[in-house]
Order: structure tokens, then sequence, then C-alpha cells
């Protein structure tokens, strides 16, 4: 396994692939690697297979935090995902430093950015201005320095997901997007990096995300007629906050594919919230 940390060095690795007709698979992290991730990894070796080449991308990208989010103590460890990415088969770990991602030019700024303006607008985007905006624009940058055929997302980001396969389509990314499914501890947690911040009672608090995703689609799939949006919202935000460190950002119920606000809640819809468990923001989602 080989670690790129320049961005130029990167592009030309993936320029000699290219001319060689190897595909590459990428799968974007922020690094504190963890199950789901490698869950990823090996999707990513299913779509290229041998000689195919597989790129873990190991960078927690500032342009994607607000100002008083956690991207300074976000968790980082980047000898132990190194070895986590030699265990799964990985062949390159692509690490780069922000003076490669965003770098100024004689004394002049980063200042381009790629903004999507219609998923982008609720749920993650209302509660983390210019956080999409972070996320298309590193994405991008990824895109077009190793050069994927296949890139794989996870779940868990379902609404990052359906961004940047908007971004592909719109601007004509030769990429084929693979959207791997949430993966759970057993107890039902989506596995997070951020998970390492609950401790003690608050981990079990945590629970009641998983929870209140399938106390909705058992109100949808038995209910006669479907809900109230409305209604449903407030079920479950009175579920969530009878934990005492619990508190609910957002619950959502939308189209699965154009992420369209739902009023009435059948069967198919999609469930995304998000929900502070004392310092520690969550999210979830699930299909009802």
């Amino acid at each position: 396994m080989r670690t790129v940390t320049s961005a130029a060095a990167m592009q030309r690795l993936a320029r000699r692939w290219r001319a060689q007709a190897t595909r590459v698979a990428l799968v974007p992290t922020m690094g504190c690697l963890h199950a789901g991730h490698l869950s990823l990894v090996r999707r990513a070796r299913r779509a290229v297979g041998r000689p195919g080449r597989v790129v873990v991308s190991l960078y927690v990208n500032p342009t994607q935090f607000g100002p008083r989010e956690d991207w300074k103590k976000y968790p980082r460890d980047l000898v132990r995902d190194q070895r986590l990415c030699r265990t799964a088969g990985v062949d390159v770990v692509f690490a780069p430093g922000d003076a490669q991602m965003y770098p100024s030019v004689e004394g002049e700024a980063f200042s381009t950015w790629v903004i999507e303006e219609e998923l982008s607008k609720e749920m993650e985007g209302r509660s983390r201005p210019g956080h999409f905006r972070g996320v298309t624009t590193v994405v991008a940058k990824l895109f077009n320095l190793v050069l994927p055929d296949v890139a794989v997302f996870g779940a868990k980001d379902y609404q990052q997901a359906a961004i940047v396969r908007r971004m592909v389509r719109d601007l004509n990314f030769p990429v084929r997007l693979i959207l791997g499914a949430t993966q759970r501890d057993a107890d039902g947690l989506a596995l997070s990096s951020r998970n390492r911040y609950l401790v003690g009672n608050l981990r079990r608090q945590a629970l009641v995300l998983r929870q209140a995703v399938q106390q909705a689609q058992a109100l949808v799939r038995g209910a006669r007629f479907p809900p109230a949006a409305a209604w449903l919202r407030s079920a479950l935000k009175r579920r969530i906050e009878q934990h005492r460190d619990a508190r609910v950002d957002y619950i959502e119920f939308f189209h699965p594919e154009t992420l369209q606000a739902m009023r009435q809640v059948g069967p198919g819809a999609h469930l995304a919230l998000a929900v502070f468990v004392g310092k520690t923001r969550l999210i979830d989602n699930g299909r009802l």
C-alpha cells in the first residue's frame, strides 16, 4: 500500500492508471475509520476487481465545518487508519494537508466553490449553512485528483449522497456512484467517528435515533391512511426528548429521490433526523 500526500502526485498516479486502462474506485473519508468505512472499501474492491485500484482519501475537510463545530477536535489517527487500510487491501491512501487541497497561489487565496442549489436547501443545509458547499467542492476536487471510475459513499449521510449524485449528473463527472448500506453496532447505533464522543449514559441515550426511525416505520406501515408529517414529527420528538440529554435538531420526511418534503407520509417515504445527545450531533435515516 502506498500513501500519497501531494495533490499533484495523486493526479499523476491517477493519469498513469488511466493510460493503462486500470479501473479506479475512490472511498472518500475524513479518517478515524471504523467498520462502516471498511464495508465501503469492500464494495469498492468488488466494483473494480483486480488489477483495479482502490483509493481511500483521509482528509478532515475544514470547509464543511461551521465556525462553532468540531473541526479542530475531530478525531484524527493517521497511523491507525493506514494500518486498517493496509489490512483491508487498499492500494493507495490519499492523505493531503489543507495547503494541498486549498492552496494560496502568489498570495491569492483559494476562491472557487462548487455549489448545489436545490437538494442542499433543507435538513443539513438549513442546520449547517455552508456545509454542502464544502462537501461538493472537496468531492469535486477529489474526483479531479483521483480520476475514479467508481466512488463509494455511505447511506448514513443520505442527503450528502443525493447531492453528490446530482453534482455528478449536472457537471458530467464520468463517475459511477455506489451507495453502501449504513453499518450499525449490535445495539443499532449507526457507526460514526463521532460516536467516540459519547461517554457512559450518553451512549445509551444515543440509541433513541434508531428507535425513532423504527417507531416511524411501525406507525406508517400500520396506519390505514398516510399520517400527517406534522403529527408524526411531534410523536418522534416527544419520544426522543424524553431522554434527558437528547435534543432534536430536525426530523424530516421526504421523497427518497427528489428530497421533496411530504405533508402526508406513506410507505416508501424517507425519514432523516439529526439529534444532539449532550454536545454530540448525530444523524440517522431510514426508508418508511
